[in-house]
């Protein structure tokens, strides 16, 4: 697990035949972060930021996320949950 500001990226690699060519993402926001509404606002917000992700020429490596949200998220704009979630995956592709 890489943490980034509010957020905890786990990575687990796995085989292209297996689950295909694209990576799985799942995100665990409990309900300590906030009502439902903003546990799904964050969750639209981290969604949008993997799929502009893995446009990037690099793509992200196939395999299985969990992104694990802690309460700091709900102050925190869409700019710095990129700056947060791109710097963990990037850290667990460097690592």
């Amino acid at each position: 697990m890489v943490r980034r500001g509010p957020l905890r990226v786990g990575f687990r690699a796995t085989a292209d035949e297996v689950n295909g060519p694209d990576p799985r993402v799942a995100y665990a926001i409990p309900k300590l972060v906030g009502p439902a509404v903003v546990r799904n606002r964050i969750r639209r917000r981290l969604r949008a930021i993997v799929v502009d992700l893995d446009r990037r020429p690099q793509g992200m490596p196939v395999g299985d996320y969990l992104v694990r949200v802690s309460p700091g998220a709900v102050n925190s704009s869409h700019d710095e949950l990129r700056r947060y979630l791109t710097g963990a995956i990037d850290a667990l592709d460097d690592g």
